[in-house]
């Protein structure tokens, strides 16, 4: 483990934003590609819907993470 406390927990943090984004991802794949997934599901469109808004909200929290916690190295800042 590194010393750098701040950056194992970003980068920690965006695997795991990533990985259930991954997560939900594949669920909506095999409910669009597999028929015999449909039977579990009566309301298809619905359970669908639901897995695109946990995508939604990962999605978002990677974004936040990478827009004000997350420092690109090479990123060059304007002074105004």
């Amino acid at each position: 483990m590194s010393l750098n406390f701040r950056d194992d927990l970003l980068k920690v943090s965006k695997k795991h934003f990533e990985a259930h984004i991954e997560k939900h991802r594949i669920n909506v794949e095999v409910l669009l590609e597999n028929n015999v997934g449909l039977a579990e599901h009566p309301d298809i469109m619905d359970t669908i819907e639901k897995e695109i808004e946990q995508m939604a909200d990962y999605h978002d929290k990677l974004e936040i993470l990478k827009t004000y916690f997350i420092k690109e190295k090479n990123k060059e800042v304007i002074n105004g």
